[in-house]
């Protein structure tokens, strides 16, 4: 029995030698956070482009050019994977609120979001991780949690905006915020539908007509 058992350890050992050859276990050599990054921006590529039923962590990780091992070091699982990128699209929002916060200059929020709206790397995606909120209560959590952030910030921005008299005062802050917010969703989500339609030109009128719309009475 012995004599068997010793057998069978020997024979399985360039077994496991082959396997780990091939598979290295350990952190993946290069920066962290740049890989993180890099495979986010494929996680975002394969939902925006296939949807979010078939962005699975194999389907990444060929997308990036890395195994599926490097993307599970990374993210434990899809879920992980794409709450993380939803807290990163969420990142631009916020980023976007602070370049003006000093300024509280509206027309330049409404431009930069309007800007954000057609960015191609950005909008295709968010459709699908909204989807992926309706079945993953986690990823629902963090978008409702975010986006709540992200209209009270730009309440406090108009609300400076109207103490000033540069915007009506007749409407409160946070219901001019969600309307705007929803005006900005709606761009977004037409443009990579029709492209052609918002022209530099156009986006100045739509800004324009969204002042009109906010000016002091």
């Amino acid at each position: 029995m012995a004599r068997k058992q010793q057998r069978s350890v020997a024979e399985q050992a360039p077994v496991v030698e082959a396997r780990d050859a091939t598979a290295p276990r350990g952190r993946p050599a290069g920066d962290h956070a740049a890989k993180r990054a890099e495979l986010l921006e494929a996680a975002a590529a394969v939902i925006a482009t296939e949807g979010y039923a078939k962005a699975s962590m194999r389907r990444v990780a060929e997308h990036a050019g890395y195994t599926t091992g490097a993307v599970t070091y990374y993210f434990a699982n899809k879920e992980d994977m794409v709450l993380a990128l939803v807290l990163s699209r969420f990142d631009r929002y916020d980023a976007m609120i602070e370049a003006i916060r000093d300024t509280t200059g509206v027309r330049e929020l409404l431009a930069q979001w309007f800007q954000l709206g057609t960015d191609v790397k950005f909008w295709p995606l968010m459709p699908e991780l909204l989807i992926s909120a309706r079945s993953e209560p986690r990823i629902a959590e963090v978008i409702v949690t975010r986006y709540a952030k992200f209209r009270a910030d730009y309440a406090a921005v108009l609300a400076a905006a109207q103490e000033r008299g540069a915007i009506r005062d007749d409407i409160p802050a946070h219901i001019l915020s969600d309307q705007l917010s929803a005006m900005g969703d709606g761009w977004a989500l037409l443009y990579p539908v029709e492209p052609g339609r918002f022209t530099p030109a156009h986006a100045k009128d739509l800004v324009d007509a969204t002042l009109a719309l906010i000016a002091p009475r």
